[in-house]
C-alpha cells in the first residue's frame, strides 16, 4: 500500500525545537482554577511545547462528565496569552471547529472515536476546507492502518497540509497490562508509508496508569517518534476523567528528566560498522526468503499428494506436533516464544492457502 500526500515538510507549526515535541495538559478542562494551576506549572518547564485540554469529551454513557464546552476554550486562551504556548483541543463536529478557531486554538486533533468513522472525518474535512489549520489525527480504536491513512487523505483533499499522527494504542479484548495495546508495528508502518508525517505518541491512553508512562514514553522515543502527548493535572486524584493516567506537572518534569533522547545517526565510524552489519542482515534476509520459497514448493507437492489421495488440508495433530517441536527448538536457540509462535502461524497460514488453492483447482 502506498499513498502520495501533500504534507508540510516544515514542522514548525508543531515545534520550533529539534527535540521531541511535548504536549501536555489535563484530560479535561474542569475549571478556570484547575486550568491555570496546571497550565502555569507546565509552562515553567521549557520542554513543554503545547498545552492541551479536553473541551468536549466523547463518553460512552450520557450520564458521565462530557466536558465544560466553549467556556474551557476561554480558559485555554487565557493560558495561551499568559504563557505564549501553543494550544490544541479535540474536535468532533463543525461547531467544535468554529468555536476552537474563534478562540485562537492553534492545533486541532481528531479523536480515535471519530477517526473510526469516515463519514465523520469527511464532515470535519469539509468544515476545514479553505482554512490553514493544523490537524493531528489519532489512530482509530481498531488496528486498521488503511482507515487511519484514509483520514489523512480526506484532510489532505480538503487542502490541509499541516498534519500529524497521534498513536494512542488500539482496543483489544485483552489489553493487559495496557489500557490500549501499543501495537508499535502499525505506527511504524504509517511512518514508512508517509515519511514526512510527524507522529506523536500518547503514552497516557496506551498506559492507562501512571506507573507505565515512563516505559511507554521511552519506547516511543527509542522508536524515533516525534514527540509525546502526556496528560497532566495539578491534582490527578480529583480529576473528573482518566485520573489514574495523569501526572502532576512536577511528576511529569521528573519523568522527562529520566527519559533518554538518543541520536538518530552516529559518527562516521559508527555508521560504517552499522552498514556492514546491515549488509549481513540483508544477505540473511535473502537467504531466508529463498528457504521460504523452497518450503512453499514442498507445500505444493504435499497439497497435490493430499488431493490425489482425497485427504483433508488441515491435520490438527500434525500442526500441534509441528508447533511444539519448532517452539522448543527456537527456545533452545534463545529465541522469544511469542515471536516463534507468531512466525509459525504466519507460515502455516500460507501453507493452508497454498494447499486450499490446489484442492479447489479443478
Amino acid at each position: 500500500m502506498g499513498t502520495d500526500l501533500n504534507i508540510s515538510k516544515t514542522h514548525q507549526w508543531l515545534s520550533n525545537s529539534d527535540q521531541p515535541t511535548i504536549i501536555s495538559g489535563p484530560c479535561s478542562a474542569e475549571s478556570r482554577e484547575q486550568m491555570l494551576r496546571t497550565g502555569l506549572d507546565l509552562a515553567k518547564d521549557k520542554r513543554i511545547n503545547i498545552l492541551r485540554a479536553g473541551i468536549w469529551k466523547p463518553r460512552t454513557r450520557p450520564d458521565i462528565f462530557e466536558g465544560v464546552g466553549e467556556q474551557g476554550l476561554e480558559w485555554l486562551k487565557e493560558l495561551k496569552d499568559i504563557t505564549g504556548l501553543k494550544t490544541c483541543v479535540e474536535v468532533a463536529t463543525p461547531e467544535h471547529i468554529d468555536m476552537a478557531l474563534n478562540w485562537g486554538v492553534d492545533i486541532l486533533w481528531i479523536g480515535a472515536r471519530t477517526t473510526v468513522n469516515p463519514f465523520s472525518v469527511q464532515i470535519l474535512a469539509d468544515a476545514l476546507k479553505g482554512t490553514d489549520s493544523a490537524v493531528m489525527i489519532k489512530n482509530p480504536l481498531n488496528p486498521d492502518l488503511k482507515l487511519w491513512i484514509g483520514a489523512f487523505e480526506r484532510m489532505n483533499n480538503a487542502g490541509i497540509t499541516k498534519l500529524a499522527g497521534i498513536h494512542r494504542g488500539f482496543h483489544a479484548y485483552d489489553n493487559k497490562p495496557y489500557r490500549n495495546l501499543p501495537m508499535w508495528e502499525i505506527p511504524i508502518e504509517l511512518k514508512r508509508i508517509l515519511p514526512n508525517l510527524p507522529v506523536i505518541c500518547d503514552p497516557s491512553h496506551i498506559s492507562g496508569k501512571r506507573e507505565l508512562l515512563h516505559s511507554v514514553s521511552q519506547k516511543a522515543l527509542d522508536l524515533s517518534f516525534d514527540g509525546l502527548m502526556i496528560e497532566s493535572h495539578y491534582n490527578p486524584d480529583i480529576a473528573l476523567t482518566d485520573a489514574k493516567q495523569q501526572l502532576t506537572p512536577k511528576a511529569l518534569a521528573e519523568m522527562l528528566d529520566k527519559l533518554v533522547i538518543r541520536d538518530e545517526f552516529g559518527t562516521e565510524d559508527f555508521e560504517q560498522i552499522l552498514t556492514v552489519l546491515r549488509h549481513e542482515i540483508d544477505d540473511m534476509d535473502h537467504e531466508l526468503f529463498n528457504i521460504l520459497s523452497r518450503r512453499n514448493e514442498k507445500t505444493q507437492l504435499i497439497g497435490k499428494y493430499k488431493k490425489e489421495n482425497n485427504i483433508t488440508v488441515l491435520q490438527l495433530e500434525r500442526l500441534r506436533l509441528m508447533m511444539k517441536d519448532r517452539i522448543n527448538y527456537g527456545e533452545e536457540l534463545g529465541m522469544d516464544k511469542t515471536f516463534i509462535n507468531k512466525l509459525l502461524m504466519l507460515v502455516h497460514k500460507e501453507s493452508i492457502r497454498i494447499q486450499t488453492n490446489i484442492m479447489q483447482d479443478k
